[in-house]
């Protein structure tokens, strides 16, 4: 008579020492097997873990018999004892303490030998595990990635309920709104020549809902943006859609930093101090060189323009004279960096636009502070290395290493070598969590380039009360870039270890304030009209005060799992060209299909 597998009575990672002697039923797939000849050993796996089986041929010779044809993922079903291990208990595996002696046995799938073996660690093409997810899948990493995700969505879930907040699906068939990315779009078949978009937040909507009387939302939404992929990007995301009425900013943040410390307690069992950091955004930029800084280690950016202006050094001189200015970081101990390395060091950075990279080493001569090597012999006195080693905060035995620019670049110079000497010479602590909010960021930003003025975050952002005026709201009067430029927004990004987590902010609620800032941004009343008509119609039925914030999913587990990529993390990823090796999408479609939506293929030249 067949096993009744769907009976099975614990989990392949439940039995412990208190199980002894109880007959048990488990299911799963085949790890291991050991045959020392009468004896077999086998390793059963499911989701819960592994639970070594024991064969005895000489006792129970038709599952022993039976054992002798398994191999690798095949999928069985067993009865059998718990018995104790002895002296033979694994401690490294959660049931290893005790085995199954089996008395039945029934084969219920046999497989072909995998393409990959299913063990935490391989060393396999990254594709090759994407086109066989389901089998990568089984692999430990891989299955706790899911199970974490799981685990976080549901805390995030229950945390929103237990505050009032309504999980509501927004639409997936949109209007095209471009927000900086391309649209995927999606023909329509009834109406030829028009498409739908899929939504790259439900940004729009979620406001509607604000006007709506929902005035606490919250989703869990599938978002979609068709753009150049990293390692923390995918052509279709997550994120965690929030907005609420009648809010200023403390209230939206003080939500979800308390929504993410219920989080870090439920998955790594850390009480994360709140409420959290905030640091303005000139701040971030000024000492940590990012609007997304890592605060678990210093090596902070430090301003010396004051004293470079002292200095016969060309270089400081002719940005000084420019209106630029010069900062420096300090490498804890980097005096012993050779000048291969600190060259090497100067190369990449004119790779990202430097002129180079200005050093000193601060060493003790007789019990003197003095500098060496680089630009020491610009540096003349004992009192110009005192005041460079105090504004500085160098000590002996340490790098400086300056950059001399528009405040800008050395920003961008510095905060760039400050992330890469800090992981090259291994100076992030593994085990720690910094969170922090980045607060205050510009409603606009300048290209150089274009020349023209674009959004910091989306049109939709309110700027800071105290700075409405500086827009020339009311008139046909068009702001300088200089004076746009200086509008604050009520906006906030959340920041996890030197990694944006998500951004929000209170959005506009009053017409004539967004009419304006289309204005601003060059978006004609006709392409507004076009293309957000019914925001702008809603905005005039008493749209209440209201803002909100999106995370991403994604990007939380992936850093809570300490993963590389996003792709771990998702149940079945594209791959870098956005390709699903698993089903081959994107593909060709017949020419039918093609006929019905009106469509027809140009070649690419």
């Amino acid at each position: 008579m067949a096993l009744a597998y769907n009976e099975r009575t614990h989990d392949c990672g439940a039995l412990r020492g208190e199980d002894v002697g109880k007959t048990v039923l488990l299911a799963g797939w085949v790890h291991k097997v050991h045959d020392l000849g009468g004896l077999m050993f086998v390793d059963l796996r499911d989701r819960g873990g592994l639970t070594q089986l024991h064969f005895k041929g000489e006792t129970d010779p038709i599952a022993y018999e039976a054992a002798q044809s398994l191999r690798g993922e095949d999928v069985v079903v067993v009865r059998g004892e718990v018995i104790h291990r002895g002296k033979d208990v694994n401690r490294k595996m959660a049931t290893g303490e005790v085995e199954v002696v089996v008395r039945e046995i029934d084969v219920l799938s046999k497989s072909k030998t995998p393409p990959f073996p299913m063990d935490d660690e391989i060393d396999t093409n990254e594709d090759l595990r994407i086109e066989h997810r389901f089998l990568d899948l089984r692999r430990t990493p891989v299955k706790d990635a899911m199970l974490l995700r799981h685990r976080v969505t549901k805390t995030i879930r229950d945390y929103f309920d237990r505050h009032g907040f309504i999980d509501i699906e927004t639409p997936v068939l949109n209007k095209s709104t471009p927000e900086g990315a391309r649209d995927y779009l999606v023909p329509s078949r009834l109406q030829h020549g028009s498409f739908y978009a899929l939504p790259q937040s439900p940004q729009i909507f979620k406001q509607l809902l604000m006007i709506g009387g929902m005035d606490r939302y919250m989703q869990i939404a599938r978002c979609f943006r068709d753009e150049d992929l990293r390692a923390d990007r995918q052509p279709e995301f997550t994120q965690v859609d929030i907005e609420m009425a009648f809010v200023q900013a403390d209230d939206v943040m003080g939500h979800v930093e308390t929504c993410l410390a219920e989080v870090m307690k439920a998955v790594h069992g850390i009480d994360v101090t709140l409420p959290m950091t905030r640091i303005s955004y000139a701040d971030a930029m000024r000492t940590y060189g990012r609007d997304a800084p890592d605060m678990r280690y210093g090596m902070t950016i430090k301003d010396v323009t004051a004293w470079a202006g002292k200095t016969e050094f060309k270089v400081f001189q002719d940005a000084l004279a420019q209106g630029g200015v010069v900062r420096c970081i300090v490498i804890p101990g980097g005096a012993s960096m050779s000048r291969k390395q600190t060259d090497g060091l100067a190369e990449e950075l004119r790779g990202i636009g430097a002129g180079g990279m200005p050093v000193v080493k601060i060493a003790d001569e007789g019990g003197k502070t003095v500098v060496q090597t680089g630009i020491a012999k610009f540096i003349q006195g004992e009192a110009m290395v005192a005041e460079l080693v105090e504004a500085s905060g160098a000590a002996v035995g340490d790098l400086v290493c300056f950059a001399a620019d528009t405040e800008e670049n050395v920003s961008k110079y510095l905060g760039w070598l400050r992330t890469m000497v800090a992981e090259r010479l291994d100076l992030i602590p593994k085990d720690k969590w910094a969170f922090c909010w980045v607060v205050d960021f510009p409603l606009f930003g300048y290209d150089d380039e274009e020349g023209g003025i674009y959004p910091m975050h989306h049109p939709f952002t309110s700027p800071k009360d105290d700075d409405v005026e500086l827009m020339k709201l009311g008139t046909d009067e068009v702001p300088s870039p200089g004076d746009l430029v200086k509008i604050r927004a009520k906006a906030y990004d959340v920041v996890l270890n030197g990694i944006e987590l998500g951004g929000g902010s209170i959005r506009i609620h009053r017409g004539e304030i967004q009419s304006k800032v289309f204005q601003l941004l060059g978006i004609s009343p006709e392409e507004a009209a076009a293309k957000f008509e019914f925001l702008l119609k809603a905005l005039q039925f008493g749209a209440p005060p209201h803002g909100g914030i999106a995370l991403g999913l994604d990007r939380i587990i992936m850093l809570l799992g300490k993963t590389a990529s996003i792709r771990d993390v998702i149940a079945f990823p594209k791959n870098a060209k956005a390709i699903c090796p698993l089903t081959g999408a994107p593909s060709a479609v017949a020419d039918a299909q093609l006929d019905e939506l009106g469509l027809a293929v140009k070649e690419r030249r």
